[in-house]
């Protein structure tokens, strides 16, 4: 899996001076990888309460990150379909 490009996401910036340059909510020092890791085991609500972001902000990211990792359109041209049985 590719990694994602965090540039194309409104919602996080990076800054030098800021946190080493590591993604971090717009306007704010909080690592955007702390609220991913957070979310496996809180609720949004939770995470909320905890870091002081808000439900926009955590919403912007996960779409950010849906649309992603969604795969490409598969093909309607029958002929563009491979064999994958092993040879």
């Amino acid at each position: 899996m590719a990694a994602l490009d965090w540039a194309q996401c409104p919602a996080v910036e990076s800054v030098p001076e800021k946190v080493s340059g590591a993604w971090v909510f717009k306007n704010t020092r909080l690592p955007v990888a702390t609220v991913i890791e957070n979310l496996e085991d809180l609720s949004i609500e939770e995470v909320m309460e905890q870091f002081d972001v808000t439900r926009e902000q955590i919403g912007a990211v996960l779409e950010f990150i849906a649309k992603s990792l969604q795969f490409p359109p598969i093909s309607q041209d029958p002929s563009a379909v491979t064999d994958a049985r092993p040879l």
